[in-house]
Order: C-alpha cells, then structure tokens, then sequence
C-alpha cells in the first residue's frame, strides 16, 4: 500500500526523540516499575512466548525480556526497529526484531504465541478489525491477547494519519466499551483495568486510559 510508506516515514521522523516520553523510554525508575508490575500481573509465567506489535524503540520488549520471557518486535519504521536492536545490544538482551506491517505481521514473525500484546497501536490501523481478527490467529488455544490502548478526545476522528492519506476509523483512540464491543466475538472471555494511576505515563491524564485483556 502506497500509504504505508508515509506512516513508515512519519514514525522514522519520531523515533530518535521518542523516547523522551516518560511512557515510551520507560528511563524514569517509578515509570519503569509501574510497568513492570503492570505486565507482570498480565501475563503468563515465564517463559512465554509475546508477539509485541508496533513494538517501537522496544522498551516494552526489553522490560518483559528482562522477565525471562521470549520476545518478537514487529515495527512499520525501520528506524524504531534500529533504536530498539541498539538498546537490546545494550542490554544484552536477545530478541528478534522485524520491519513490518504490525496490522498484519509478516510470516517469520511466526505464530502460536503464549501473549499478543499492543500498546497504542489499534488507532493507527485502517482496518482494525480485520487485525483484530489476525492477530487472535496468532495466538495459541488458550492464548491471551493485551491491548493497551485509550480514547483522546481532543483529537479530530476524520484527521488523516499522514497527509493525504485516508482518514483511520479509530482516530483519537477508541473507549474500552467500543473495542470490547468489537473483539468479544473472537474471544472466549475478556475483561478491561483502568490505567489512570499518573505513575504510568509521567504526569496526570485526563483522558480514558485502559488494558484490554482477552483469553482465547
């Protein structure tokens, strides 16, 4: 898709400052440890096997690496993916790593994993239902699918993600009870947890803030 390429570029712009964000570097130990005990009270023991999808720099990757769980990043900027092998080389810290399509993640990304997991990801989709319903196939029975997503008011549903591309449908993030609405049929039990507590992003929210957890 020529849009693609212009997302691609959008977030090869941001990525050497995207870690600036208190929730996107995760340097802050507070932030750090707020996460910490967020992804571990989700998913399974370790190790699992976690599909992280518009997995960015990688600072939610290398924090459940550090868990002892077994990691694939997939990334549309080919940039974020190069900040994020940078920072596991740092780390010391084995994790594949790929360029791609996170709506619908390439084959050697592999399948059948323990936790598909997304954080701010499903607003940037063209179609998300259609990878709502691939990345549930992704997923061994029994498997669990994390969505950590929001709804921000402020921004225009019908702006475009880049210019002249096509307006997005979940623009502005998308309420708990609309993207439960749409991933219930998929899934065999779901729940949503509030992530309003400051500590996680930095500094106060007054937006909706919230995980989706799914079991399959």
């Amino acid at each position: 898709m020529p849009e693609l390429g212009s997302i691609s570029a959008f977030w090869d712009a941001a990525a050497d400052s995207f870690d600036e964000e208190a929730d996107h570097g995760l340097r802050d130990p507070g932030v750090r440890a707020a996460w910490a005990d967020r992804l571990r009270s989700w998913m399974p023991a370790a190790p699992a096997r976690i599909l992280d999808l518009g997995c960015g720099t990688g600072s939610v990757s290398l924090l459940l690496a550090e868990h002892g769980h077994l990691l694939v990043g997939v990334d549309l900027s080919a940039r974020m993916i190069e900040v994020a092998q940078g920072k596991m080389r740092r780390h010391r810290r084995q994790v594949m790593l790929l360029v791609g399509d996170a709506g619908d993640p390439p084959p050697q990304a592999g399948n059948s994993f323990d936790v598909v997991l997304t954080r701010h990801l499903i607003w940037t989709l063209p179609d998300p239902q259609t990878a709502l319903r691939r990345w549930t196939s992704l997923l061994r029975p029994g498997g669990r699918l994390i969505l950590i997503e929001g709804r921000w008011g402020a921004v225009d549903d019908d702006m475009p993600y880049t210019p002249g591309a096509t307006p997005l449908p979940w623009s502005g993030g998308v309420t708990a009870e609309h993207l439960s609405e749409a991933v219930r049929p998929l899934v065999r039990d779901l729940r949503t947890e509030p992530l309003d507590d400051p500590v996680l992003w930095g500094h106060p929210i007054d937006d909706e803030r919230y995980a989706l957890i799914a079991d399959i």
